[in-house]
């Protein structure tokens, strides 16, 4: 037999469980206590009613009333905070560090859903882990409350034909210590109560906490808001239906199916059978089952870890003492609450599904990076640069070993060219908008191979850092090939060049030779001979420009080299830019995605 324990709402409201008995003298009613209540503690046959959805079950011809429980000489509860598995406290601490690492590039309302499961999972690590808050849910006259009743023992939460008949949360504590539990719920003391053990010894659901919720489908909107923000809170619910409302929409759209994940943290009930005629019951069953598989919901059957499915009657009692021995063994094994929050944090993180998953190879290949710099080094005329550069050398090499004469024309060539043939500032202003396009597209191609496969937030985060680092990125590279273009100055001779002009003075030295001896013999002051001043004369013709021919062939090696490595310090230095404005902000932006895809990956447990 068991009765309830009863508090003054105008009297030590903030002590929990029963300590406000405690705190009053003993024999002597509490001051302001009602005429009928203190009838009631003083063995009067007057009938106590408080007009409290809560009431104490009054004398009946069947038996004696039952007797209020006296808790002022029972010791304080000693409170034993919860404590989480390895496991789960990893995939706790991986949230948060995931939610850390996602603010700057995911809006907070992205992240409440997480926010909200790592503030609830600290909450109830604080709170004891001794007990077992477990609400019991239901549609309008679905028989919740009588059920609440029935595994109390005691009627505590009213019933009846008005409906809704449950206005406010009512919570019943096998044990003391959960006063805490029931206080982050919000319900105050008056409707706090707690059945006393039976007389035989421990109660089988010593731990838990019951909880009886208003309708979740009533008319009145606060009664739904007490139903959402407790069932969000409890370890554990019991979803009571019956053979009317079994199959609502709202039902398992709203809360059935979303609650999925929550399998094992839940108990689902056919109430009412005794209205069921013949096998009724179990096809109803049958097709409750059908409808929660639907839903996604893993039945507890076969001993697999699910939702546990009863059906019973809490009028005539029939399949109540199963649930009670279903709900015992649920309490004692205290895992409730963990597993609670281990489905809570599996909903948070298939929401955040979208922002951190991909089934594709992320980040820059070295071939995207290579195109890049490619890019950047046509923007600075890389390849114009070294070909300059090589003509430059060239040119040096025709004017060391180039025969006097040819020299001599080609400066009057010089000295003579129009001014009209060099370039205009139009066309170098057309070449600068040029090269910045190419910058720019330079930029796109790599932000759009980096941000490929990327969850949206993911890549418009790395479209954003390429977009930064362009920024001011052509007025760099201009800059910097007017720095490491074309040296400034000649180019370098090799060692054999001041041979090839001692070779081509030689052959100049001929010509003048052969011509003066040719004119003094003209002249009468040298003897005629013909041969040996003509043939002087056609070494230095024929030999100056064959000694220019040899040194035009053996300068284009070295020239090709000059060129090539004017090309390759422009090149460098492009790509040096590039990376630094670019591609490292780009591979932090991939770099910070990849940390939060590991912790991601931890929080999903993969």
């Amino acid at each position: 037999m068991t009765a309830i324990t009863d508090q003054d709402p105008t009297e030590h409201a903030d002590q929990p469980d029963g300590e406000a008995n405690r705190a009053r003298g003993a024999g002597s009613p509490a001051p302001g206590t009602a005429p009928g209540e203190r009838a009631a503690r003083t063995g009067s046959p007057e009938s106590w009613d408080d007009g409290l959805i809560a009431r104490r079950v009054t004398e009946s011809p069947e038996g004696p009333a039952f007797p209020a429980l006296d808790s002022r000489s029972a010791a304080p509860a000693t409170v034993t905070p919860l404590v989480y598995d390895g496991p789960l406290r990893s995939r706790l601490e991986a949230l948060r560090e995931l939610v850390g690492l996602s603010r700057t590039r995911l809006d907070s309302r992205t992240l409440s859903e997480a926010g909200r499961v790592l503030d609830e999972a600290s909450a109830r690590r604080r709170l004891s882990g001794q007990h077992t808050v477990v609400a019991i849910a239901g549609a309008t006259g679905s028989g919740k409350s009588q059920l609440f009743n029935a595994l109390a023992g005691v009627a505590i939460s009213e019933t009846g034909v008005r409906r809704p008949t449950t206005a406010a949360p009512i919570a019943c504590s096998w044990s003391d210590g959960a006063a805490s539990l029931i206080e982050r719920l919000g319900i105050p003391p008056r409707l706090r109560r707690r059945p006393l053990p039976a007389g035989d010894g421990e109660s089988p659901l010593r731990g838990l906490v019951l909880i009886d919720l208003p309708d979740h489908d009533s008319a009145a909107v606060q009664h739904r808001e007490h139903v959402d923000r407790i069932l969000a809170l409890v370890d554990a619910v019991i979803w009571v239906v019956d053979p009317e409302k079994y199959a609502d929409a709202v039902l398992h759209e709203r809360y059935l199916r979303p609650m999925a994940a929550h399998a094992e943290v839940m108990f689902v009930v056919l109430n009412q059978i005794d209205r069921l005629p013949g096998e009724a019951a179990e096809q109803v069953l049958d097709d409750l089952r059908r409808l929660l598989d639907e839903d996604g919901i893993a039945l507890g059957e076969y001993g697999e870890p699910g939702t546990t499915v009863l059906a019973l009657s809490a009028l005539t009692g029939d399949g109540v003492g199963e649930l009670r021995e279903a709900l015992g063994q649920f309490v004692s094994e205290r895992g409730a609450p963990a597993r609670r929050i281990a489905a809570d944090v599996d909903i948070a993180a298939a929401r955040l599904w979208p922002v951190y998953a991909t089934r594709r190879r992320t980040g820059l290949s070295e071939q995207a990076r290579e195109e890049f710099a490619d890019r950047l080094a046509d923007a600075v005329g890389a390849t114009a640069a070294g070909e300059a550069a090589e003509r430059a050398w060239l040119r040096n090499a025709n004017r060391a070993c180039g025969t006097p004469w040819l020299r001599l024309w080609r400066w009057y060539q010089d000295r003579g060219e129009p001014a009209t043939g060099r370039i205009t500032s139009r066309t170098q202003a057309d070449e600068e908008a040029t090269a910045r396009q190419r910058v720019e597209q330079a930029v796109r191609t790599v932000a759009d191979r980096a941000s490929a496969g990327l969850p949206a937030p993911w890549a418009q985060a790395v479209r954003e850092a390429a977009a930064r680092g362009a920024q001011g990125l052509p007025e760099a590279l201009d800059e910097l090939s007017v720095r490491a273009g074309v040296p400034s100055g000649r180019p370098p001779r090799p060692g054999w060049w001041p041979v090839a002009v001692l070779a081509q003075a030689s052959m100049t030295i001929l010509q003048f030779a052969g011509g003066l001896w040719l004119l003094g013999q003209i002249v009468g002051i040298m003897a005629s001979n013909l041969g040996v001043p003509v043939l002087l004369m056609v070494v230095g013709i024929v030999g100056g420009p064959l000694i220019e021919w040899s040194c035009k062939m053996a300068a284009r090696g070295p020239g090709r080299r000059y060129g090539l490595e004017a090309e390759r310090r422009l090149r460098e230095a492009a790509a040096g830019c590039g990376r630094a404005r670019v591609l490292d902000p780009v591979a932090a932006e991939l770099l910070r995605y990849q940390e939060v895809r590991e912790q991601y990956g931890r929080v999903v447990g993969a």
